[in-house]
């Protein structure tokens, strides 16, 4: 029998309660795992088990599978219209917009991000790009072909049929969203496994797609490991197309078991070591307030952090005054203190991994200007952390860290400057900070990145595409773009009733 997960809120943030089943969700139905096996959901603030959701396998994958293609063959896909697509999109929306406390309160308490954040940004953004897709549902058209008067020649952009979605723990509800609006606006099937480190919202939002009408199969989800569930996805010979967002590591055994099994359809959101430059026309204090942002933001825990702060030399003691004062001002603890600003990193593994870059950092000669320890005495919470004096060739400089964790490196020009930026095998953001407009879009025009900010950052919107250059990733999430990865584009030739 599937479980049922409830709980009670009553802190300074938020007082409230949730209650839903934790199983998979499968052909419209919450069910246990084949194996009957449990996956225990930690509380990143304070290390204690919140709960115990259903474990999948790869059976279960097969059997996810079979319903998404069933949904597909009878009531969705084709045989759905763009209009009631564009209905239960936006029925989901409302329905989200009507939870969104709740849903809040659920990212934060096993993310660890704080219940404002979760709330004013990862659930009001999540709930845009439901809406926002909805809008491209009744509008996904081709073309009309001109070739000359015997032959008419049009494009259809057909469903693929089944994706898989991979989602990482960062963000859970909002990159939900990013993987849900257009496979499901195009009219796609999904098999979609969310991290077992941060399941909790992406079943509760199984519970809203039921309650919104989808048929069953349209959304499957199936909570494991992603040596199991992940690799069921990535290499099943009926799933047509994969979306994975997590680790560039991780990403190259997603593309390798997508060719070896059925050369499905592959879209990457990976990696970054985002390079933020602040030129010495800069507005000063506006460049300290986004930079503080583009590394802390999330606990650090964004592909997009500006981890890599270049500071040209003329203001450079100035910028990592106030830098250091911003970042000591950084509340950390409760994600539901009323206002705290950090909470913890998201587990005990990724706490690990970024007090090892800290460590690696002091053993290889750089300057911890500010932080650089635990925070507390459970938990896994980090102080925000600067180093300086680093170089090039430093694991901090270099790797993803993914943490709390940012370097101020002082630089002479804008060659200096470009040449250091570029000099990574990530390419999916970057940041310019100068009152020189030409300045800042020849910059922005030279770094090699799939997003390039001008005087602010970590700034991304429904419509707007994101993705990277490198190893940061294959393909677009957002905006129009993402539409083109969720269909087949098919050429009709039509003979208008002339012989060969």
């Amino acid at each position: 029998m599937v479980a049922t997960f409830t709980h009670e809120w009553n802190t300074p943030a938020y007082k409230g309660k949730a209650s839903f089943p934790v199983g998979l969700f499968i052909d419209g139905k919450f069910v246990d795992g084949s194996n009957k096996t449990e996956i225990e959901v930690i509380n990143p603030a304070t290390g204690k088990v919140i709960t115990k959701v259903a474990e999948g396998t790869d059976k279960d994958v097969d059997i996810a599978v079979i319903a998404a293609q069933k949904a597909v063959d009878t009531v969705w896909g084709l045989n759905a219209s763009g209009a009631h697509r564009a209905t239960l999109l936006n029925k989901l929306a409302a329905l989200m917009e009507q939870n969104k406390d709740e849903l809040s309160a659920l990212e934060a308490l096993d993310n660890g991000k704080t219940f404002g954040w979760a709330k004013g940004t990862d659930v009001t953004f999540a709930i845009e790009v439901i809406k926002y897709y909805a809008g491209w549902a009744d509008k996904i058209t081709g073309q009309t072909i001109e070739t000359d008067e015997k032959k008419l020649i049009y494009t259809r952009h057909e469903p693929i049929g089944v994706v898989g979605q991979i989602l990482p723990w960062n963000f859970p509800i909002l990159l939900f969203t990013w993987k849900i609006g257009p496979a499901l606006a195009t009219g796609n099937a999904i098999v979609m496994k969310s991290s077992e480190f941060t399941p909790l919202t992406a079943i509760r939002m199984a519970g809203l797609i039921h309650e919104a009408g989808y048929p069953p199969g349209v959304v499957n989800i199936v909570t494991g490991y992603g040596n199991t569930v992940g690799a069921a996805i990535s290499s099943h010979p009926n799933i047509e197309k994969v979306s994975f967002t997590g680790s560039t590591l991780v990403g190259r055994k997603v593309m390798e078991a997508a060719a070896k099994s059925n050369l499905k359809q592959v879209t990457l959101e990976l990696g970054g070591k985002s390079p933020n430059i602040v030129f010495d026309d800069a507005d000063l204090d506006q460049a300290v307030a986004w930079s503080v942002h583009g590394i802390f933001w999330n606990h650090g825990q964004a592909c997009c952090a500006g981890s890599r702060i270049f500071v040209q030399a003329g203001i450079y003691d100035e910028f990592l005054k106030r830098f250091t004062e911003q970042a000591a001002a950084i509340k950390v603890g409760d994600p539901f203190g009323a206002d705290t600003d950090q909470g913890p990193q998201v587990s005990q593994i990724q706490y690990d991994r970024v007090m090892d870059y800290i460590n690696s950092g002091k053993q290889e000669g750089a300057t911890v200007h500010y932080g650089g320890e635990r925070y507390g005495e459970e938990g896994y919470f980090i102080q925000p952390t600067i180093f300086t004096d680093t170089k090039p060739n430093m694991r901090i400089v270099k790797e993803e860290i993914f943490g709390p964790v940012g370097v101020v490196i002082k630089f002479e020009d804008e060659e200096d400057v470009l040449r250091q930026a570029n000099d990574t095998v990530y390419g999916l953001a970057a940041a310019v900070f100068s009152l020189n407009i030409n300045r800042a879009l020849e910059t922005a025009h030279k770094l090699r990145a799939g997003t390039a900010w001008v005087n602010c950052v970590n700034q991304l919107h429904p419509n707007v595409p994101f993705g990277g250059y490198k190893q940061s990733g294959i393909g677009r999430e957002l905006g129009e773009y993402a539409l083109y990865h969720y269909t087949n584009v098919k050429a009709v030739h039509v003979n208008l009733g002339h012989k060969k």
